[in-house]
């Protein structure tokens, strides 16, 4: 496939990919992104209520919006 290009070792084995950012850095963003979702997907939560809370706290969010 023109613009992505695999790393191979001595026995032929795929081990990394080289892709063409100019062609293809929407597709390596959405993965990236996935990475990134599967990577923190055990983290623990905070509610909206508790984000909001420490925003106005800290004064980046004001009481009416």
């Amino acid at each position: 496939m023109q613009g992505i290009n695999f790393i191979v070792d001595d026995q032929s084995k795929k081990i990394a990919v080289v892709i063409d950012l100019e062609k293809y850095g929407e597709l390596w963003e959405d993965f990236y992104d996935n990475l990134l979702v599967t990577q923190r997907k055990d983290e623990p939560r905070e509610s909206l209520e508790s984000v909001k809370a420490s925003l106005l706290k800290q004064g980046k969010l004001s009481e009416h919006g």
